[in-house]
């Protein structure tokens, strides 16, 4: 670790105490941008980072709403609006009894660097609450929502702050947080991404992160001459990045055995084909099951709780060539990476925001694997809720095939710009300096441009 980022790192921790996500993330940005300092050291006189590093504005408010007994019930929410150098604030909202202020700044942070890759006009922000829809009625959410967005509405709009879904944000609730914004302001503006295709809503915005992690993917390995065609593939989660990670993967030849939840995994070795994937996407979207029942319906299957005693997880001690993780933060460490790589895998994707640890990536870059980080593999999703605010401002919606197709074309400018600015910056075929500082590039010229604000 370079003085520079000693230095940084003292003040984050000093300045944002019980934070560790958010100073992981900071301390990983920061050891790619100082080799930017070196060269360019009119970024660090200007202060760049650590201007960077302060949100723009942190809103919290209290949630309270009404359970189906009559009871109240008291939440916390939060909109982290982090820099909005080159567009307005976008980022999604994640509603887990996990959210707390570090949880979304380090989120806000990853989205500041991921918007600025996607090419489109986008700053950063994440948001969210501490409720936990699991085991709510859809007239609890509701109410929650409409109390959520009391708090919120005064601080977004489709020129300001464009939320999306995240972690238990789906159509259900984008539709509930929609339709009380709707009747706050009275107008009908493209404020949320995510929305029902009959009121605004894109085609593909709920395949894109999984469709874009999938599309990065096949961008590493065609830098060895390789495909997906006939690659065996480790995939955790069970939610929407998972499901569609699985459906592209399908789509290019290849085959994924595993999927998880918070209880568990299962390994199917005949893989996941198309039926097997339309069965889970009703026990998670409509039923609102458990993966464990996936065992109980197809007998190719072998399902392991999860033991919180472990040091490492199960789900990637599998062969396989690829990975992708793309459940949540921190789910493969250095022992889970060594794994990894002693079962064949050499191309991990990561479909989550932050899944590996430090360690962990450490293993990877050491290995000279193809190590996709979240900011740059899993950026279709906020690329296509771009395209979405695109299609929502011109009144007009794209075909299928057209947000496809741009967000493929967009996967491979990611992918491009990773490579060729690991290049520039003497770190060949690091993924990670490549994202992080072509990420950084863009917004902190945009921040000299626009002076001392």
């Amino acid at each position: 670790m370079s003085d520079y980022v000693k230095e940084i790192m003292l003040r984050v921790s000093a300045k944002n105490p019980a934070e560790p996500e958010f100073h992981q993330a900071v301390a990983e940005v920061a050891e790619s941008v100082s080799l930017v300092y070196d060269k360019y050291p009119e970024y660090r006189s200007a202060q760049i980072f650590e201007r960077l590093i302060e949100p723009e504005r942190v809103i919290m408010f209290r949630v309270p709403w009404m359970d189906d007994r009559g009871e109240i019930q008291i939440n916390r929410g939060y909109r982290i609006q982090m820099n909005s150098a080159i567009g307005p604030y976008k980022g999604g909202l994640r509603f887990h009894p996990s959210v707390t202020l570090g949880v979304l700044k380090f989120l806000a942070f990853e989205q500041v660097f991921k918007n600025s890759l996607t090419t489109l006009p986008m700053g950063g922000a994440k948001g969210g609450s501490d409720f936990d829809p699991k085991g709510k009625s859809d007239n609890e959410v509701m109410r929650f929502c409409q109390s959520f967005m009391n708090g919120l509405f005064r601080y977004i709009g489709p020129d300001t702050d464009v939320p999306a879904g995240d972690i238990g944000v789906g159509g259900r609730e984008i539709g509930y947080l929609f339709g009380q914004y709707k009747k706050l302001v009275n107008e009908f503006t493209g404020v949320l991404t995510g929305k029902g295709l009959n009121w605004g809503g894109s085609l593909i915005r709920p395949e894109a992160t999984g469709y874009g992690a999938t599309y990065f993917a096949a961008e590493m390995l065609s830098t060895r001459g390789e495909t997906l065609e006939g690659k065996t593939c480790l995939v955790s989660g069970s939610g929407n990045v998972a499901q569609y990670t699985v459906e592209k993967v399908n789509q290019l030849g290849g085959k994924v055995v595993t999927l998880s939840d918070s209880n568990g995994y299962i390994y199917d070795e005949e893989g996941i084909d198309a039926k097997k994937l339309a069965w889970v996407m009703e026990l998670k979207n409509v039923r609102r099951g458990r993966i464990q029942e996936y065992a109980d319906a197809f007998k190719t299957a072998v399902y392991t709780p999860l033991d919180p005693k472990l040091d490492h997880n199960p789900l990637w001690n599998h062969k396989a060539q690829c990975a992708f993780p793309s459940a949540t933060q921190n789910e493969i460490n250095a022992r889970d990476a060594r794994h990894l790589l002693a079962n064949g895998v050499y191309c991990v994707s990561e479909g989550a925001n932050m899944p590996t640890t430090p360690e962990g990536v450490k293993v990877f870059v050491d290995a000279g694997i193809l190590y996709g980080p979240g900011k740059a593999a899993n950026a279709g999703g906020v690329a296509t809720s771009g395209l979405e605010m695109s299609q929502n401002s011109m009144r007009l919606p794209w075909t299928r095939e057209e947000v496809d197709q741009r967000l493929s074309l967009i996967m491979k400018s990611i992918h491009r710009t990773c490579v060729e600015t690991a290049d520039q910056f003497g770190t060949p075929g690091n993924y990670v300096n490549g994202a992080n500082i072509g990420g950084f590039l863009k917004v902190a010229n945009a921040m000299l441009d626009q002076g001392l604000v």
